[in-house]
This record gives C-alpha cells, structure tokens and sequence, in this order.
C-alpha cells in the first residue's frame, strides 16, 4: 500500500474540538511550522455536539477559591484524581480563560448568575461561570489559525503513530477526500481526538470520536488510567434522538413507564430523588439519586417517558427556560410533546495519563482534552472539560513547539511505518465494529457486573480473534483504514472492560450490581498498560502527593 512521504511540520495536532485547537493556536505562536487534523470538519469532535443546548465553563471564582475548587475536585473524585495535576489544572483556569477572552471570543454570561442552576455539576458551591458558544469560538479561532499559518488537514483521520527509537516521529493518517495514506513527519504530536463514546451504540458524541488514539498512544508506550469511569448521561430518545437532557429540569419531571406508571413508584420518596438528580448531568453511585438513573436503565432503549409539571412554577430559572427555548426553536421538540428518555454514554473522565505540561511519558508525544486522564476522577464537576481543553490544550501546544524545536525531522531520516498498513484489511470490519458496540452497550453502561463483564471480556477477545483471521492483502485503502480503526478500537474496548472488573467496588459513574458499596481499600486509580501477550493489564497506579 503506497504511503506518500512529502509533508513535514514542526508540531502535528490531531482532534480540532477546543483543546486541539488552542494547542495548535499556542504551537504556532511558540513559532512552530504547525497542521491541524481532524476526520470531521474543523471545530467538531464533542466540543460542539449538535444534540447540546450549550457548552458550560467554570472555574475560580478568584485566586481564593483555588483551594476550595481543587479541594472539590479531589472529593468528587473519589481519590482518582491526581492532587498535583489537580493543583496545577486550577491554577490554570483564570489565564485560559483570559487567553480565551484575549481571542477574540466572547463568552456568555448568565443573567442571573446566583440561581441554584449555575452551581456546577457535583459542586458545592457557586463558581466563575461563563458559557462558549459555537459561532464567536469558530470565528475568532479560523481568523487565529489562518494569522498563523496553520495547515488544516481535513478529513484525515489517525492511522498510526511513528515510533522512532522510542520516540514519536510522525503520524500515519488517512485522508478520506484522496483515499490516500500520509506519513507526516514532524517533531512532536498533539492527541487532542477526544474520548470514546464512539465505542457505544448510544452515544452523545460526533461521530468523529473514534477512541483509537488511546489504543494507539498505548502502543507506544503510555499508560491510560480511569478508563472505567465514563459518563452515562440522560438524553431524548423521542421523538428525536441523541439529544442531551438536561438535569436541571428533573425537579419539574415525572417519569412514566411503558405502561403509564410512575417509574419511580418503588422509590422512596421519588421526588426528593428527582430534586438530586437535578443537581448533575452524568449518573453517579455515590448519591441516593443514582435510583433515577437505574430505573433508566432498567426500561432499556426505549426508555421512559417524561411528562413535566411546571403549574405555579414562574419564572422558570434562566438555566431551564434556555433549555425549553433551544429544544423549540434549534429541535422543533416542545415539552409538551411525547418526550422520553435513555442513558447514553457521554464523556470520558479517564484517558492518557500526562503530567502538568500535557506530557505522555513518550518522547515527542502529548495529549489534551477528554483524550486524558488523570485532572478527573471517578466523577467529575460540570463546566471543567472545556476548561481542562483550554488549559491542558494550550500547555500541550506550548510544550510540543519547545520539544520540536530541540528535533529536526527535515535532516533525521524518514520515520518508518508499522508493516500494519502494507495494505492489510479485514473483511466486514463494519460488522465487527457493530457488534463491539453492542457488547459494550450491554455491558459496560450504568449496570455493570462480573458476570456481564466476563461476557464482554470473552465476546471482545473472540472479535479481535476474528478480525485476526479475517486479514487479508487488498489494495483498497479504505479497508486498509478500516482495519486499523477496528484494530484499536478493540484494544480501547478490551481495555475498558479490564479495568471495570479490576475495579470490584463502585465508585463515582462507575456501578457494579455486584459490589454496590465503596471499598476504601480501592481508592487507588487503575493503570491500564499493556502485557507481554499484547492483552490490556490493569494494575493501581501510584498517586503523587
């Protein structure tokens, strides 16, 4: 399979959601010869979902309140967090967002910023709120790129990572517009691909999060961490679907069954559960309110429906009547129509493992965003994903500029390509990958036990057997691209799997019907590596202090 040669950049991002691009923003300006790549168009990924009313930001209300938010992180985290990454992501906040402002991009602010709504998801308290909106972001950053000179390449998506003497070389991508393989040559790489919901039936995520980067980072050489705790969000299944819910709207709800029946009709006093819930978006194990969400699960696809009760509520809070107008105005959907709803998965709160200068541990290479783990835990505070990209995004840019200033791959010869791409595909990929995201929906969303999981474990093993066996040489280079998507994505798959069953408690998004309680003694993150035999390994990571 022919593999052209002729591009070289000092600084190579791939992903194009917020934390891409301020990493290839902050790249550039360090003066690296800088391209950004992304399968869908610039400015996609899960930073701009189109089933989402809005993007949240939050951080320090003032230097003062560091300490509290950091404090909060790590209890919210459930002792999955890493304190020193924690301290150091916060400190970051106000100058991103000063970065942010500095842009060009206006941020949205709330009219009534003391409503209980504005207290961040899983928060205790009021913090600096400001919304991103798509329009003043996508302006302000295309004028910033283009001042810049940074190349976008679109559609490419990540094929391969080039390993040059155990350091990051360049990058195998695929441009889907040229049905073409490129190796590009630079001399630090930027994960910025986001997280992977791509790897479930039921996502709210664009379809361009794949969730191979992880696999392909753990290939050479990184350890992934928190990879069980994925966000489980309510969203609409009716009458539109993949449309997030929004939480705050849960204490004006009631939820019916199939049949017309209060759902929560088991549940002791239902409607103090519904008034939790609408304190957070993602499911979690450790508040009384996670029976909303397993009665959720419980109904299965279809869901339950939503019939709200708004009499004598006036005014609506700010943060819910912008909800109802955007599901009006942007979706066609009014509240009074047949609405029902379903857990989907969401967001990552794991993924690489960086340190405080969004390096991976493998020369060259870095990673920001929802791609990484380790500023999270096992939940995590609603408005800090755009935060963690802007931050993380703009430190990974300002280190790979410094990295590849220290490189030269004009003068060091061509980086070499695995063999894996000399033309090998697999036959009915498509299938595979439907059915790896049939496994992972049964058994890896809110309701998680041994026994599922083993099936999972098994299932996923038998698929990657069969995608073994069903290699073959072809010249056509989508298949070729096919091959190595479904490749990683069941390394990330199996990798998941593994750390949920090493992780024998609940804790955070993380549930086991099995092992309903916390057990202090696992409050420790898990490290994902891989072993000997290539098969994922999870094992306690070392927290610093």
């Amino acid at each position: 399979m022919h593999l052209n040669r002729s591009k070289h950049f000092d600084v190579l991002v791939i992903g194009c959601g917020i934390a891409g691009t301020m990493a290839a923003i902050s790249a550039a300006r360090a003066g690296a010869r800088t391209a950004i790549a992304c399968l869908g168009p610039l400015f996609s990924g899960s930073s701009f979902y189109p089933g989402t009313w809005g993007l949240g930001l939050i951080g320090p209300e003032s230097p003062s309140d560091e300490a509290d938010l950091a404090s909060c992180i790590l209890d919210v985290g459930c002792g999955m967090a890493d304190p020193a990454l924690v301290a150091s992501f916060v400190s970051g906040i106000s100058d991103g967002i000063e970065q942010l402002e500095a842009l060009g991009v206006t941020l949205k602010k709330p009219q009534n910023a003391q409503e209980r709504e504005f207290i961040p998801c899983f928060d205790r308290k009021h913090r600096l709120w400001r919304g991103i909106e798509r329009n003043p972001f996508e302006q302000a950053a295309t004028a910033e790129l283009a001042r810049l000179n940074v190349v976008a390449l679109s559609p490419w998506e990540l094929i391969d990572l080039v390993v040059h003497e155990k350091e990051i070389a360049g990058a195998v991508l695929f441009d889907h517009a040229a049905q073409s393989f490129e190796l590009v040559a630079c001399g630090a790489v930027v994960l910025a691909t986001g997280g992977y919901g791509g790897l479930f039936e039921r996502r709210l995520t664009a379809d361009d999060v794949q969730g191979t980067a992880q696999a392909l980072a753990l290939h050479s050489g990184c350890t992934l961490v928190n990879l069980e705790f994925m966000q489980m969000m309510p969203g609409l299944v009716r009458p539109k679907s993949g449309i997030v819910f929004n939480e705050k709207t849960f204490r004006f709800a009631q939820l019916l069954d199939a049949e017309g029946r209060d759902a929560l009709r088991e549940v002791e006093n239902a409607r103090l559960a519904l008034e939790a819930r609408s304190g957070h978006g993602p499911f979690t194990a450790r508040l009384a309110s996670r029976d909303v969400d397993l009665a959720l699960a419980n109904a299965g696809p279809s869901g339950l429906n939503v019939r709200y009760r708004l009499d004598g509520v006036s005014p609506l809070p700010e943060f819910v009547r912008t909800y109802f107008d955007w599901l009006e105005r942007d979706r066609d959907i009014r509240i009074d129509d047949e609405l029902a709803i379903a857990p989907y998965a969401h967001a990552a709160n794991g993924g690489i493992l960086i340190d405080e200068h969004a390096a991976t541990g493998v020369d060259g290479l870095y990673a920001c965003g929802e791609a990484t783990g380790g500023m999270h835990g096992a939940d995590r505070i609603g408005g800090l994903s755009s935060a963690n990209g802007i931050v993380f995004g703009l430190r990974a840019g300002a280190s790979a500029a410094a990295r590849a200033a220290r490189a030269n791959p004009r003068s060091s010869r061509p980086p070499h390509a695995r063999a894996a791409f000399e033309g090998i595909g697999i036959e009915r990929s498509s299938d595979i990958r439907k059915a790896l995201r049939r496994i992972m929906t049964d058994s890896c969303m809110i309701a998680r036990s041994e026994r599922g999981l083993s099936a999972a474990r098994e299932a996923l093993e038998n698929l990657t057997a069969q995608a073994e066996s069903a290699k073959r040489r072809t010249e056509d280079p989508r298949q070729v691209a096919g091959a190595a998507r479904i490749t990683a994505q069941l390394t990330l798959a199996r990798s998941i799997v593994e750390a949920a069953r090493t992780r024998t408690e609940s804790r955070g998004a993380h549930y086991r019907l099995d092992f309903p309680a916390s057990d202090p003694a696992q409050a420790r993150p898990l490290a994902v590596s891989l072993g000997r035999n290539g098969s994922p390994v999870a094992r306690p990571l070392h927290q610093r202090r």
